[in-house]
């Protein structure tokens, strides 16, 4: 089943967000009470490109199993560590498309924008991250491992535990972009 393990948030702008029992996803702005959370872009480095911009990174998900593939390297990264509001179990979120929908919970609902760029941050919290959350595919292109992106369509209230169910856009699919 696929499901939330963790939520986090943090009212700063800051690497790491706090695990909390839960958060609540605001329609059209993101999480609640979180440094990202607005219609507009928050994300510092496209404040500065152009503070107008939509935006279209929200809410940040990623997969717990990314946590137990770091380990295997040599790294321990926990639940909110690399920044994001919602780990989850059991779900491919770097295969789904653009426009996919996560219907978690018992009302929120977030479609996924693209794939989260991961920056030098990153190797701050731990020497060699960076390397091993970006990988090759078997065509020799960028794979960004550190999570998606996504835009709250319905807001409603997010908990560990919580059963998420995926909707695919219809076709012709496109794959995920940095945003």
């Amino acid at each position: 089943m696929s499901r939330v393990v963790a939520v986090s948030s943090s009212p700063r702008h800051t690497f790491h967000k706090d695990n909390l029992p839960q958060i609540q996803l605001l329609a059209g702005l993101g999480v609640e009470g979180d440094a990202h959370c607005g219609a507009t872009v928050k994300h510092r480095s496209r404040v500065a490109q152009n503070p107008d911009q939509p935006n279209l990174r929200q809410v940040h998900l990623i997969p717990s199993e990314l946590f137990d593939e770091l380990m295997s390297a040599g790294f321990t990264v926990a639940p909110g560590e690399l920044g994001e509001n919602i780990t989850t179990c059991g779900v491919e979120l770097l295969s789904l498309p653009v426009g996919a929908r996560l219907a978690i919970g018992e009302s929120a609902v977030v479609e996924l924008t693209g794939l989260r760029n991961p920056c030098a941050q990153i190797d701050r919290f731990q020497k060699g991250l960076l390397a091993a959350v970006l990988g090759r595919d078997d065509q020799g292109q960028l794979v960004r491992k550190a999570g998606v992106m996504g835009i709250v369509l319905t807001g409603g209230t997010v908990r560990p535990g919580d059963a998420i169910h995926v909707t695919l856009p219809p076709e012709p699919h496109q794959p995920l972009e940095r945003v």
